[in-house]
């Protein structure tokens, strides 16, 4: 199976799939978790984030889970997803998958503002930052939506992922 987990920068993504992972591995070690940000550090970090670059990261992300869900792996990615046609894939090829989107406003990125990124680009100082001047489209049929209204921990978020992958809550 392979767990997608996808929103803008700083919406809780690898939070959200640490957490996951780890309560997926309680039940099964063969859980591997890939973070956006860490793939590229493993990929040697080749590649700018241009929406060229962007793209042929993401095309390798898909590729990766495919990989590893065909040997028995579950894949928790946690990844920003710019580009529909790479989620329309996955629901194409992978076969176990469950889209899960943060839906968190950009108001509430800025605040939060982790990295910079969006003070840097509000100002003008950084380039290519999903949300600002690249676009941002939201997935058009995520399986489940978790936004800030819902107020909940990365540990409630997740187990509520887990009662959606049960069939528990649609």
């Amino acid at each position: 199976m392979v767990i997608w987990i996808v929103g803008l920068a700083g919406a809780g993504k690898s939070s959200l799939g640490r957490e996951l992972a780890a309560m997926l591995r309680l039940n099964d070690p063969a859980v591997v978790l890939i973070d956006g940000d860490a793939f590229r550090q493993v990929m040697g970090d080749d590649l700018g984030h241009g929406l060229e670059d962007r793209r042929r990261n993401a095309w390798r992300i898909c590729r990766m889970c495919l990989m590893l869900e065909r040997q028995g792996i579950t894949v928790v990615c946690a990844i920003l997803a710019l580009f529909p046609e790479t989620l329309a894939w996955n629901r194409e090829h992978y076969s176990s998958y469950c889209e899960v989107f943060l839906d968190v406003p950009m108001e509430v990125l800025a605040a939060r503002d982790q990295k910079g990124l969006y003070s840097r680009a509000l100002a003008g100082e950084l380039r290519d930052v999903a949300g600002v001047d690249l676009p941002f489209q939201p997935p058009a049929s995520p399986d489940l939506v978790l936004g800030p209204a819902e107020d909940y921990t990365p540990a409630q978020a997740a187990a509520r992922i887990l009662r959606r992958l049960r069939g528990e809550e649609m």
